[in-house]
């Protein structure tokens, strides 16, 4: 088992290099194994582009060492032709003895049909080799399709004595408070490269003008959110920009039809389930949540979020927009200079 768990974390870590790149597919790797020795491996590396099985297989030079070999995998292998064949019927067709596989596939075009496939052609199949692991590398995939709705990222940087900004109105010239460092902006980036989706409220489009892109990062830029059931935001904001896809939570006129859509939804207080179904309905399956302190409050008090990234700088500036209150298990705490990062786990 232990040799098993080595060539499964190999598919893992392989897996991993896929994130951000994958959407609407999981994060899936793929070793060969022949006489205790890998002869090949691969991971999916963009969405609509061949399986990991099916690069690793590619990468075999000698394919009649495969009958003789087992392939190793983080998710059962499709059984439905998509933008791609089923890896099912490619790994039937050049007859390996074994497959071992982390996680059963929850997408209901899958969901054990590769396995029952794979076991009528007399593959000898093991599951479960690091599940736990390999579910927590797909905790997106595997929210959306257990959960029906977005894994859901909660962030905010605060200062020491519990502030997001000062007071700011639209108009008032006041600039917004600068909270972390570079380095932690830098990371924000990061983070953004590997979710699919972003959102922020009304107030921080406007007084803030964020483009929410990826600048500081090599990556793909998400998809932009934002909540204006009113839509009363102008049209000149950057979150309007034709650089990327954006998606307005409101019922105003599309500022811009080439990279825009606008869907209605309820005015009034934040409805934080039907953004979650709107988002589910149109195959998102991340969300970073970056503010303002209002939309982060209101996920809060839904219970519908799965992580908070939280910056604390040593900045105190005595009053201002108050951070959200979370209550919930740290999982991980680092210090980024003079910052103080905190990831938060729901219980």
């Amino acid at each position: 088992m232990k040799e098993h768990e080595a060539y499964m974390q190999r598919c893992l870590d392989l897996a991993k290099l896929g994130l951000g790149y994958t959407y609407t597919n999981p994060l899936v790797g793929s070793v060969i194994v022949h006489d205790n020795a890998i002869i090949g491996e691969g991971y999916h590396q963009k969405q609509g582009e061949p399986h990991a099985e099916v690069n690793a297989i590619n990468s075999v030079s000698d394919k009649t060492l495969l009958a003789q070999s087992t392939i190793y995998v983080n998710l059962e292998p499709c059984a439905h032709f998509g933008k791609t064949p089923p890896c099912a019927d490619l790994i039937i067709k050049h007859q390996f003895k074994r497959v071992i596989i982390c996680n059963r596939d929850p997408f209901d075009k899958v969901d054990g049909r590769g396995i029952e496939r794979l076991k009528k052609a007399g593959i000898d199949v093991t599951m479960g080799v690091l599940e736990p692991e390999g579910k927590a590398l797909n905790k997106r995939f595997f929210t959306f399709h257990e959960n029906h709705r977005p894994y859901v990222i909660l962030k905010w940087a605060q200062t020491r004595d519990g502030f997001l900004d000062y007071e700011r109105v639209q108009g008032d010239g006041k600039s917004g408070l600068k909270v972390t460092n570079a380095l932690s902006s830098k990371l924000v980036h990061k983070w953004r490269s590997e979710e699919q989706s972003i959102m922020v409220g009304k107030n921080t489009a406007q007084l803030d003008n964020p483009s929410l892109n990826v600048r500081h990062w090599v990556g793909n830029s998400p998809i932009r959110i934002v909540l204006d059931a009113e839509g009363k935001l102008p049209n000149s904001l950057n979150l309007f920009s034709s650089e990327g896809r954006t998606i307005i939570l409101g019922n105003g006129m599309n500022p811009n039809p080439n990279t825009c859509e606008v869907q209605s939804i309820s005015s009034g207080k934040i409805p934080v389930q039907e953004i979650l179904d709107v988002l589910y309905e149109k195959g998102v399956q991340s969300i970073l949540i970056e503010g303002g302190t209002d939309l982060l409050s209101q996920f809060i008090k839904a219970d519908l979020w799965d992580e908070a990234r939280v910056y604390t700088s040593k900045a105190q500036i005595g009053s201002g927009v108050k951070a959200p209150a979370i209550e919930a298990r740290v999982s991980s705490s680092i210090k980024i200079q003079e910052d103080y990062l905190q990831i938060f786990e729901r219980n």
